[in-house]
């Protein structure tokens, strides 16, 4: 018996031993570590091998390989994600799904002149990444957010591809046109202005110029930083009353050799035609006002629906390949970029090229960091002639309206029709003009960040933002449409040149001066200058209609009758700046800010050269006090206050400058002192645009932070305001700037709302909404500014808005309409004159957003709603084409103005017959994904998509959309919602793949 115990022990104790020996053998472990809310591979993820220092991190996929006992516990963390511990239990692959940690708060947003971590800001703000923006066919940054951010009103001018954009932070607080925030790309500031040139096209209109930052590919883009209080945007001074939009691009990520390629394909159709009368109706409409005899004249005999000679389903294609990677010692990433966007109107749409690299390294022990970026952008813009200030004649949407449905397209030879001057054939438009620009831009930053001692930095930045864009337009001589084209064909030739560099340097110092109490300074020195040299020229008198001799070879031109005007400027600005902000924690509970800087521009007069502007900012997490209810997951208080300013006025207009024109200049003429002028418009107390700004709001979170968000009140008050006056002539000059003695007010409540209503794993469903309330006033205003010109057969002269005190911007100011009499004569509430309407204005007074995102499997959905409320848009279109009037002249008009009772010879005065309630709601985003599995593939991942644009939209208006703004500012006063036959917007559908290899 005791030898037989003793066997049975020894076998037990191999035994035990192979047990122990296989638990603790060493093994390869690989995996994917996923996000949980869409399943996509997260790169960077740091696993660690419990207890030990053995560890790896995630590549660009999200996977990993890693050799540890077989009993060993992972330990897998990434920020913004809560941390898993995973144990490998002998197995061999292990895959891991990370929830995101929003108690942490670790986000990091990026700020002036720096990050932070989003749980330190004390200031109002909002972080957009990818994940958050808007799908489909872009153009430019801003549409990527449009309707994403609480307070931030984000308006495009029209459906043009390219077309301008309008984007208001809190409200519109300038007289004049330098509403829109300050952009920063990469550390470097823009200037602001046009880098295209807009086209004066003679007696058709003035067009204008395209958006600025349609040099950016999107798809570059890594996140859009929004600062709106004063509290955040103060450390830009003098450029930051209306707001920073902080644009970062991507940089590589972790591993080697990263390749990325998407590629889209769109088609778009215009989203609602105008209802117009077709041949039968138009007929029978006119014979109502001119007898049997006149229409059968007018009958020209065909059917033609104008609207569709001239529009298109359109076809956009967009490329973009990247290739990166990155280590503990830096980064890098190049990028290509490439979208063919056609417009719905012929003959229009925009191409562009870009080009992105960008890299850092560490060196010295990780002491110094050099890092670069540039950025190329070739693009080409095709034009057609639709302009801002048309007359009754029309340009070639507005033809497109208002032509006879009757007349053919072409002549029975083949030729177009073209009946008389002021009765213009919409295809002889897009056949016998041609319109391009070609703007080519660079933006780049050169930059080293020393560690002089723990804790210090110093950095230096050299920055440069280049563009040079040329248009060309040229209208046949074979064109007949508004008179001096017909017969003699015209040219316009315009450039533009823009040149902005950039110097900085910061230093940067993290103490923490006790076990409570940590610190943060920074104070730099900034200096930009800013470069603008502009040429226009008209030219006249062509032998020739081919329009590509018209625009390049000036020999075209007869010599006997060369005619040829234009003028030319270069003008150069210089902003020197002081800047400091410093932030103590304390206690990990109270964070307080304050924020100086001190700028000096070459804009202002002797008197006023340097600016100053305060802000200080407090945040109290009360979430760290013991006494909070435990149902706040999260809960913070900000206050902030500050003083922020403007300088957006045209460049160096008080050092004089030598400014030439030449007119009918002549073969054999020369330039006399008679075409040079001088420009000097001097004001020695000239001084910023000055906005003070109090801020409070608070953070919130319930139940573990499924449901979050915050609440901002904010109270606005812009003075000084910048303004041109018009000289009482005899004067030295025709106009100045001054400071208007009066204050524009804006205040309002914003609300932003995330809530996790779904997260069981398989199945996530997350809705984001936001909601902001905007009150705006003019107010200590003495004086009267007229804008909003009215264009239209009969409307010389004709406003629609008026500035005045105690009043809105930009405030409708019309005769009250009610209606016709018995005559068919219009009626007016009150007598015929023109005034105020209780304070409607082309100023939403609600702005809303609402998100609903949806995930199963691989499968994800997202809807997207935005709307804008309490705005009103002056119908210029109607009251320039669509009355009985020109009904009774021959040209078509809509169906609702077919026996309405108007007299034909009714008056289309400006009234409000032609104002509409704006307000709308917009199926704006829709997006339905699927991630293909790629396993045991080359490819790492593999989206598809398909994405609605624009897809429904609810609203009142009876114009083609109710986002619209065409300038029709007055005396270079800006003007805001009006619509005059605008480019019109498109229903989008596109179909996408991103792969990552």
């Amino acid at each position: 018996m005791t030898k037989f115990y003793l066997y049975v022990s020894r076998y037990l104790t191999v035994l035990l031993f192979l047990i122990t020996t296989i638990a603790w053998s060493q093994s390869t472990v690989t995996g994917k570590v996923t996000a949980s809310d869409d399943g996509s591979g997260l790169p960077g993820v740091n696993i660690i091998e419990k207890g030990t220092s053995n560890g790896t991190v995630t590549d660009a996929n999200g996977s990993f390989t890693i050799t540890v006992p077989g009993n060993a516990v992972l330990v897998f963390s990434f920020v913004g994600y809560t941390s898993q511990e995973v144990s490998v239990e002998n197995r061999t692959s292990v895959n891991v799904s990370l929830s995101s940690d929003v108690t942490a708060l670790s986000e990091v947003v990026v700020i002036g002149y720096g990050q932070i971590d989003k749980k330190d800001a004390t200031g109002a703000l909002v972080s957009l990444k990818p994940g958050d923006f808007n799908g489909g066919v872009i153009a430019s940054p801003e549409q990527l957010i449009q309707g994403r951010a609480a307070g931030v009103q984000i308006t495009s001018a029209s459906g043009e591809p390219g077309a301008g954009v309008n984007m208001r932070i809190r409200g519109t607080s300038s007289v004049r046109s330098g509403n829109n925030p300050l952009f920063v790309v990469d550390g470097v500031p823009l200037s602001g202005d046009d880098v295209s040139p807009g086209s004066m096209n003679g007696a058709l209109g003035d067009s204008p110029p395209k958006n600025p930052l349609n040099f950016i590919n999107p798809n570059d883009i890594a996140s859009i930083d929004i600062l709106k209080d004063a509290s955040a945007t103060a450390i830009y001074g003098s450029r930051g009353a209306n707001g920073v939009v902080i644009i970062t691009t991507k940089s590589g990520k972790s591993g080697a050799g990263n390749i990325e390629y998407s590629y889209n394909l769109g088609f778009g159709h215009i989203t609602k035609k105008m209802d117009l009368l077709n041949r039968d109706e138009f007929i029978s409409a006119y014979t109502q006002f001119n007898g049997a005899a006149a229409a059968a004249t007018l009958d020209k005999g065909a059917s033609t629906d104008w609207q569709n000679q001239v529009l298109r389903t359109s076809v956009t294609n967009s490329h973009n390949l990247s290739f990166g990677g990155a280590d503990a010692t830096g980064n890098f990433r190049i990028s290509l970029g490439y979208q063919n966007q056609e417009g719905i109107i012929k003959h229009s749409g925009m191409k562009r090229y870009t080009a992105l690299l960008k890299g850092s390294k560490k060196f010295l022990n990780d002491r110094l960091t050099l890092s670069t970026q540039v950025t190329v952008a070739d693009v080409h813009d095709d034009n057609v002639p639709i302009t801002n200030n048309s007359g009754f004649e029309g340009d070639l949407f507005g033809s497109a309206l208002k032509s006879n449905p009757t007349a053919p397209v072409y002549n029975p030879d083949g030729t177009l029709y073209q009946p008389s001057n002021t009765e213009p054939n919409p295809v002889a438009y897009l056949n016998l003009s041609r319109s391009f620009t070609n703007t080519l831009r660079s933006l780049g930053n050169v930059s080293a960040e020393l560690q002089i001692i723990k804790g210090l930095t110093f950095k230096t930045v050299f920055g440069f933002d280049r563009s040079f864009s040329s248009r060309k337009t040229a209208f046949s001589r074979d064109l007949k449409a508004n008179n001096g084209i017909y017969g003699i064909g015209r040219a316009y030739l315009n450039d533009i040149e823009v040149s902005n560099n950039l110097w900085e340097n910061y230093f940067t110092y993290n103490k923490e001066l006790s076990s409570s109490v940590k610190f943060t300074g920074l104070l730099g020195y900034s200096y930009q200058s800013f470069s603008n040299t502009r040429r226009d020229i008209q030219l006249a008198n062509f032998r020739t209609s081919n329009l590509d001799l018209m625009i390049n070879n000036l020999a075209s031109i007869d010599p006997a009758k060369i005619s040829m005007t234009g003028n030319s400027s270069s003008v150069k600005d210089e902003l020197q700046s002081y800047y400091g902000r410093f932030d103590f924690t304390i206690s990990d509970k109270y964070i307080v800010t304050a924020t100086l800087r001190a700028d000096g521009s070459t804009k202002f007069g002797g008197n006023n050269k340097y600016g100053y502007f305060p802000s200080a900012a407090i945040k109290w997490r009360a979430s760290e006090e013991a006494f909070i209810p435990e149902a706040f997951s999260d809960l913070n208080v900000r206050l902030g206050y500050g003083v922020t300013g403007n300088q957006e006025i045209p460049h160096n207009l008080y050092q004089e400058r030598q400014r030439y024109n030449t007119s009918n200049f002549n073969t054999g003429g020369t330039l006399d002192q008679a075409d040079i002028g001088s420009v000097s418009f001097k004001n020695s107390d000239l001084k910023w645009e000055s906005t003070a700004q109090i801020n409070i709001g608070i953070d919130y979170g319930f139940f573990d932070n499924r449901l979050r968000g915050s609440i901002d009140y904010y109270h606005k008050n812009t003075s000084d305001l910048l303004i041109q006056v018009i000289s009482a002539q005899p004067a030295p000059q025709p106009f100045t700037y001054t400071n208007l003695n009066a204050n524009v007010i804006n205040k309002g409540v914003e609300l932003a709302l995330e809530g996790d209503v779904v997260n069981n794993g398989d199945f996530k469903w997350t809705i984001v909404g936001n909601v902001a309330i905007n009150k705006n006033r003019v107010q200590n205003f003495n004086g009267l500014l007229n804008t909003g010109q009215i264009n239209g057969q009969g409307l010389s002269g004709a406003f629609a808005q008026r500035i005045a005190n105690n009043q809105p911007l930009y405030a409708w100011f019309l005769r009250d309409f009610s209606g016709f009499d018995e005559n068919g004569i219009s009626v007016y509430n009150g007598g015929d004159f023109q005034k105020f309407l209780n304070g409607k204005s082309p100023l939403p007074t609600t702005n809303a957003g609402l998100t609903n995102n949806l995930r199963y499997k691989n499968f994800d959905l997202s809807i997207f709603f935005s709307g804008q409320f309490g705005q009103y848009i002056y119908n210029n279109t109607a009251n320039a084409y669509f009355t009985a009037g020109s009904l009774a002249n021959g040209r078509n008009v809509t169906k609702n103005v077919v026996g309405n009772g108007e007299s034909n010879l009714n008056a289309p005065d400006v009234s409000t017959r032609f104002l509409e309630n704006g307000s709308f709601v917009r199926l704006q985003n829709l997006t339905l994904g699927y991630n293909i599995p790629t396993t045991n593939t080359f490819i790492k991942s593999l989206r598809v998509s398909v994405t609605g644009q624009n897809l429904l939209t609810f609203t009142d208006y009876s114009g083609q959309d109710p986002e619209v703004n065409v300038n029709k500012a007055l005396n270079n006063v800006p003007s805001l919602g009006i619509d005059y036959a605008g480019y019109p917007r498109a229903r989008t559908i596109t179909f996408g793949v991103n792969a990552t290899f």
